[in-house]
């Protein structure tokens, strides 16, 4: 049932938080709070901090720069694919015209 959707409860960092998220949703978004709980811990063991705040700084960075990284690669797949795409009709064109 498209567009149901329903309120959870995720813990990030000893924090409840509640959400409406679609059910469809609901998996990746537990599967984010638990990701995000186990890099607080790591970072948490290997950076000095002085307070949450700069913890989380640290991987709100991190997640931003990865994400940046990745919509770059599927803007760069993308062009590509068209290129490609442009290429093969070319070619194709090509040879009904020659029949």
């Amino acid at each position: 049932m498209e567009g149901s959707s329903q309120y959870i409860k995720v813990m990030i960092a000893g924090r409840p938080y509640m959400m409406n998220v679609e059910r469809d949703e609901e998996e990746i978004v537990r599967k984010a709070a638990n990701l995000i709980n186990e890099t607080i811990l790591k970072y948490s063991k290997s950076y000095e901090f002085k307070d949450q705040q700069d913890l989380f700084a640290m991987i709100t960075l991190q997640y931003v720069a990865n994400s940046i990284r990745l919509e770059s690669n599927i803007t760069y797949k993308d062009n590509e694919m068209e290129k490609s795409l442009s290429r093969i009709d070319g070619l194709l064109l090509n040879h009904l015209a020659e029949n």
